[in-house]
């Protein structure tokens, strides 16, 4: 039985609904999903199938878009420099041979520090402060500035900790007190006990046989660095797709894995960020923007071992990704299959949730569907 599509679009954005129908229609009839965007400030996107409006989701990855936004915040502000060493916010942080690496390099996934060489525990893992203190001792797993590789389960820790140390609040309170609370977004770092009921708990992969072949012929050794940066390596490795499952890594919200969101929440972030919404002005200065999604790192990435291209954090989503979209577009997408970012050239600011973990990880192939309808109708406004 098909899923039935719920919603609205605005006039001009029937193609985006017909796009997310058709896709609905195609898939396993328990799917859930959730896709909502912006232009220039306006809702012009907001749908869903298979669950309440209202449902949460855990979106893995995404969460580091909020924490990159956080840091553009403090360096728009001037409470922190690009170009200053880390250990001048972090002085334990320069312990093996990391004492030259700038915040610069932290947030272009230069830092060679992915893991530890014994893993985390869930407790760790949910806790940015110990993060931060394991990392801060560990020998980095390439010689720092010197290559890039995705920080995949830290790199929200690790700036987490030099915004802490530059204003003596969490990475969370900021988020909270300056982007999720005055916006009333749907996008949390530490999910309220309150909320609690409105949450889905992410759903296992379900391959193909033809992907479940391709997975198994992945390399998977527990020392290799796509497994350290993984915690694959770790007494009790990380099941990837159960984290968001685990009440204390909600409760807590670690910045690159812990959030829990909507697609509303996702869009209407990127929407504050380029945007004026509800008669707020862009948290952010066009300036800021292009900074921050600047392409620092690009070729070979040692973690994934492929090609990829992050800005500062922020993954190059026009590079890769969405290539129809404006250079210097910001975003991140979550291993689940969300996805969520702004392109300031149109003005587009874009999210999508699901429940099922997706194959193969990382933003979900239909992305690629709704992202190119809605850019197509935001154009042609």
């Amino acid at each position: 039985m098909t899923q039935e599509i719920h919603g609205t679009v605005a006039d001009g954005f029937e193609g985006v609904r017909a796009e997310f129908a058709s896709f609905v229609a195609g898939e396993r009839p328990d799917y859930e999903g959730q896709l909502c965007a912006y232009v220039h400030g306006r809702k012009v996107v907001d749908l869903w199938a298979g669950a309440d409006e209202d449902a949460l989701y855990g979106v893995f990855s995404s969460t580091k878009g909020a924490a990159y936004l956080v840091v553009a915040l403090l360096v728009q502000d001037g409470t922190l420099e690009l170009d200053r060493k880390v250990t001048y916010y972090w002085p334990e942080f320069g312990a093996e041979g990391k004492g030259a690496l700038t915040l610069r390099d932290l947030l272009a996934h230069r830092a060679g520090v992915v893991g530890t060489d014994s893993g985390f525990t869930l407790a760790e893992l949910a806790d940015d402060r110990q993060l931060a203190e394991r990392l801060a001792d560990q020998r980095p797993f390439w010689r720092p500035g010197t290559a890039f590789g995705y920080h995949a389960m830290v790199s929200g820790a690790l700036v987490g900790e030099v915004v802490r140390r530059a204003t003596g609040r969490t990475l969370q309170e900021v988020y909270q007190e300056r982007i999720r609370t005055p916006y009333a977004l749907d996008f949390h770092l530490g999910l309220p006990a309150p909320q609690e009921p409105r949450f889905r708990t992410t759903q296992p992969m379900a391959p193909t046989p033809d992907q479940q072949a391709l997975l198994d012929a992945t390399p998977t050794g527990p020392h290799t660095l796509s497994s350290i940066a993984d915690n694959r390596n770790a007494a009790e490795p990380t099941d990837l797709a159960s984290l968001p499952n685990m009440p204390v890594v909600r409760a807590k919200g670690p910045a690159s894995v812990g959030g829990v969101a909507s697609a509303r929440g996702l869009a209407g972030m990127y929407a504050a960020a380029i945007s004026e919404v509800g008669g707020q002005a862009p948290l952010l200065k066009p300036d800021t923007v292009a900074e921050f999604g600047q392409v620092h790192s690009v070729g070979y990435d040692l973690v994934s071992r492929a090609h990829r291209s992050f800005g500062l954090g922020f993954q190059s989503t026009a590079d890769v990704a969405h290539p129809f979209l404006g250079a210097g577009t910001i975003g991140h997408s979550g291993s689940s299959g969300s996805q969520a970012f702004a392109d300031p050239w149109s003005g587009l600011a874009y999210g999508y949730t699901r429940r099922r973990f997706a194959f193969p990880g990382g933003a979900a192939p239909e992305n690629d569907r709704f992202a190119q309808a809605v850019h197509r109708a935001a154009l042609a406004l």
